[in-house]
């Protein structure tokens, strides 16, 4: 699909497809308590988001990785159907605790990392049991004030 306007891209096209999201925020910072609550879904066009079944919005909740332009309140794409790779951004299950961060691979040994200079990162063995849950392929940020959109 192009597009070549931006009304191209209204609500209930054809090209769309809903993906779910999930309110509780993700941490971007250390770990925190998540549950798996669903908040609604969203609409959005069907070539960023090749693969609906595999794919979830979930809101990020802390400033760790500002770094990779990830802020507080942005809303993380995962796909779960993408394989993470050195330098990914991922969503990784830490002790159970949903948690967003970069994945470093150095030979054998992975590790997740903040993109915040002031926080190291971590081998994912120093903290337990931790898998990489999904991928985040995009973001979406408000660059207004909630309070001025009318």
């Amino acid at each position: 699909m192009s597009v070549h306007r931006i009304d191209a891209l209204l609500v209930h096209s054809p090209d769309a497809v809903w993906v779910p999201l999930i309110g509780q925020g993700l941490c971007a910072g250390f770990p925190s308590p998540a549950d798996d609550f669903l908040e609604g879904a969203l609409e959005l066009p069907r070539w960023l988001v090749p693969n609906p079944p595999a794919t979830f919005l979930w809101r990020i909740s802390g400033s760790s990785m500002e770094g990779a332009g990830i802020y507080d309140r942005d809303l993380a794409c995962v796909d779960r159907s993408l394989k993470a790779g050195h330098g990914s951004i991922v969503v990784a299950a830490i002790d159970g605790q949903m948690s967003c961060k970069r994945l470093l691979i150095d030979g054998n040994v992975a590790r997740l990392a903040f993109c915040n200079p002031d926080l190291p990162a971590f081998a994912v063995d120093d903290l337990g049991e931790g898998v990489i849950w999904g991928v985040v392929r995009f973001s979406i940020r408000w660059h207004v004030a909630r309070g001025q959109l009318s």
